[in-house]
């Protein structure tokens, strides 16, 4: 699978953990889950002050002057609003997103998330990514498994700087979905053809297998098990 196979594959699934409300989507993997969303089920948030946000434009229906914070180009739905930052940064801070999916370079087995800085490396700053995992209620990771090096992103603990402590309630990865749930990691799906083995050869996190723990076939949509 090629890696934008595996960012839609993941995006996909994150689509599958939304079913209502008002959700913000963040740059990156998350942005693509705006495609994957039929229409009427939430209502999709940007952080540059969109409202009602569609799915990613097409070459064919452009408008330069409408895009996502991630500055990929959006659509707009009918019932769609356009405001200023300051508003859209009171409705993330002030508790009115009801979901958030976000990237991360690493999420501990506890909820931390470290998703805006590399150790010795320069960077601009958090961002609102802060304000996001801070103020929406549910806190969804869309991520790929393992580093470009191979290294593994959910951890015991997060060893980049954080972004928030035990905020995340959901982890989406190519490979597995898992939860948090009064502190601890659950594995609650995990894709067909790998085995449990290979999964925690890849997941150094501690982490329990969840009763309604279930395989998926990602192509067909289906629970296998």
């Amino acid at each position: 699978m090629s890696n934008e196979s595996i960012k839609h594959d993941i995006a996909w699934r994150c689509a599958r953990e939304l079913t209502s409300g008002v959700v913000n989507l963040g740059i990156g993997i998350p942005s693509l889950v705006s495609n994957y969303l039929p229409q009427g089920m939430v209502t999709l948030h940007s952080e540059n002050g969109v409202l009602g946000v569609g799915p990613l434009a097409t070459e064919d229906n452009i408008d330069p002057e409408l895009v996502n914070a991630g500055r990929l180009p959006i659509t707009l739905l009918p019932h769609a609003s356009i405001f200023d930052i300051s508003m859209s940064l009171g409705m993330m801070r002030g508790g009115h997103l009801d979901a958030t999916v976000i990237g991360a370079l690493q999420v501990a087995e506890n909820g931390d998330l470290a998703s805006w800085a590399i150790a010795g490396k320069d960077v601009l700053g958090v961002g609102g990514a802060m304000d996001l995992v801070v103020g929406a209620r549910r806190v969804i990771v869309a991520m790929t498994h393992l580093t470009d090096k191979g290294e593994a992103k959910i951890l015991p603990n997060c060893t980049q700087p954080l972004t928030a402590k035990k905020r995340v309630d959901t982890i989406v990865t190519q490979y597995a979905v898992f939860k948090i749930r009064e502190g601890t990691l659950w594995l609650v799906e995990m894709v067909e053809g790998i085995s449990f083995d290979q999964l925690k050869a890849m997941t150094p996190a501690s982490y329990e297998i969840a009763p309604d723990f279930k395989i998926m076939n990602r192509m067909r949509g289906k629970h296998v098990v």
